[in-house]
C-alpha cells in the first residue's frame, strides 16, 4: 500500500496509470497526483518471484494487457507494449516456461536416467543428449539411479511429475523388472533406450556394438597367441552382458579354443570382485593367460592388481576391456579396448526421442545401431 507523500495518508490513494515508464498514483483525500518507482513487494521469509500479476499492478493495466505485450502483440499501443516490456525487464520476470508448455500439451523439457553418472560414459553420453536438445530448444533433467532399481523407480516418477515430454533410460543392473516402463508405454509417453536396453516394450533402441566389440577383442587376444582367456562378465541380466558374453564365446569356438565355465565369471562391475576373481583364476591348476572385461574400469583394475602380484604384461597375462577413457590410455600398459563413442550414443538417442516426440502416432519400434572401434594397446601386444 502507497502512502500520499503531501497527506500521509495509505488508505485513500489509489493507482491512475503510468507516466513516463513509472506507475502514476492518486490520493482522493487531498487530490494529489504523484509517481514512485516500481517495486515488488516481498516477504521477508520468501523471495517471490515477479509475476504477470505484479506487472499489471504496477502497471494499472489488466494481466491480459501484460500478457500481449510480453508475447509481441500488435494489438495493444507500441508505448504501451515497450513500457510493459521495460518493467518485466527491470523486475527480472521470467516467464512460466511450463506453464506456457501446460498450454501446448508440452514443457519443452526431456528426462534423462542412467545408472551412473560418474562413469565417464555415461558423462560423455549426457553431453551428446544435451547438445542435441539444445539444438532443439529443450531443457534436460538428469537423474541417476546409482544402479538401485528402487532408485530409478523414484527417479521416473519425479520426471513424470515434472511433465517431461519424453524419457531417455539406461537401466541400473539390479533392474529385471519393467513393469513401469511398460506402462508408460502403453500410455504413450516418448520413450527412448540405450546401452543397458529393455527388450520386453518395442520401444527405439540405442545398441553398441557388444557382440561385435567382444567378438575383436578375444580374437585379437587369439591372434596374439593367448590360448586360455578368461571373461570377467557383468550381472548375467543385463543384456549387454549376455552380447558380451555370446561374442566371447564365439571367438573361442571360431578358432577352436575350449570354452571353460571356471574361465567365465558373473560380477557387479565393483573393484572387490574384479580382484577376487583374478585371485581366483590364479588358484587354478591352469590359470588364464589374457583377460576380457566387459567393463574397461575392472581391467585397469586388474592390471594395477596384477602388477602388485608380479605377473608381467603383456608377456604373462593379456588383459582387454569393453569400453574408453582417458584412464585407459595412462595406466602402465596401456589398455587395448573397444571404444564405444559415448557422445554419439547421445547425440543419436536424443535425435531419435525427438523424432518420436514430433510424431508421437509414428511406430515406435526402431533400432539404431552405433557402431565402435577397437583400438590396440600395449596391454595386449604379447607379439612385438
Amino acid at each position: 500500500m502507497e502512502t500520499c507523500p503531501k497527506c500521509a495518508t495509505p488508505t485513500s490513494v489509489i493507482r491512475a496509470g503510468m507516466i513516463r515508464g513509472k506507475v502514476r498514483f492518486h490520493c482522493k483525500s487531498c487530490d494529489y497526483h504523484f509517481t514512485q518507482e516500481h517495486s515488488v513487494k516481498t516477504s521477508p521469509q520468501k523471495q517471490v518471484h515477479t509475476t504477470i500479476k505484479d506487472i499489471a499492478q504496477l502497471m494499472g493495466v489488466s494481466i491480459a494487457t501484460v500478457s500481449r505485450a510480453l508475447n509481441n502483440k500488435t494489438d495493444i499501443s507500441p508505448k504501451t507494449r515497450d513500457a510493459i516490456q521495460k518493467l518485466a525487464l527491470e523486475l527480472d520476470y521470467n516467464p512460466n516456461l511450463f506453464a506456457k508448455g501446460f498450454q501446448r500439451g508440452e514443457t519443452k523439457t526431456i528426462g534423462v536416467v542412467i545408472p551412473n553418472i560418474k562413469r565417464p560414459f555415461f558423462a560423455g553420453v549426457l553431453s551428446g543428449i544435451q547438445e542435441v536438445a539444445n539444438e532443439h530448444g529443450y531443457r534436460v533433467m538428469i537423474c541417476q539411479s546409482n544402479e538401485s532399481y528402487e532408485t530409478e523407480v523414484t527417479n521416473i516418477q519425479g520426471l513424470l511429475a515434472s511433465h517431461v515430454d519424453g524419457l531417455l533410460i539406461s537401466h541400473s543392473k539390479e533392474t529385471t523388472r519393467f513393469n513401469q516402463i511398460k506402462n508408460l508405454f502403453e500410455k504413450g509417453l516418448p520413450m527412448v533406450h540405450f546401452d543397458r536396453i529393455c527388450t520386453e516394450v518395442e520401444t527405439p533402441k540405442i545398441r553398441q556394438e557388444d557382440f561385435e566389440g567382444a567378438y575383436q577383442l578375444v580374437e585379437h587376444l587369439i591372434q596374439q597367441g593367448y590360448q586360455r582367456i578368461a571373461i570377467l562378465a557383468g550381472p548375467p541380466e543385463l543384456l549387454i552382458s549376455q552380447k558380451r558374453k555370446e561374442g566371447y564365446i564365439s571367438a573361442l569356438e571360431k578358432h577352436g579354443l575350449p570354452v571353460k565355465s571356471e574361465y567365465m565369471l558373473h560380477g557387479d562391475f565393483s573393484k572387490e570382485f574384479a580382484l577376487a576373481s583374478v585371485d581366483a583364476w590364479q588358484q587354478l591348476p591352469e590359470p588364464p593367460d589374457a583377460i576380457f572385461a566387459i567393463h574397461y574400469l575392472n581391467a585397469v583394475e586388474i592390471i594395477q592388481y596384477s602388477k602388485e602380484l608380479g605377473i608381467e604384461i603383456p608377456k604373462q597375462l593379456g588383459i582387454v576391456g569393453f569400453g574408453d577413457e582417458y584412464l585407459a590410455e595412462i595406466i602402465e600398459p596401456a589398455l587395448t579396448v573397444f571404444h564405444l563413442f559415448p557422445q554419439k550414443v547421445g547425440e543419436v538417442a536424443a535425435s531419435l526421442l525427438f523424432d518420436v516426440i514430433s510424431n508421437k502416432h509414428s511406430n515406435q519400434q526402431e533400432d539404431v545401431l552405433v557402431q565402435g572401434q577397437i583400438i590396440i594397446r600395449k596391454s595386449s601386444l604379447k607379439k612385438v
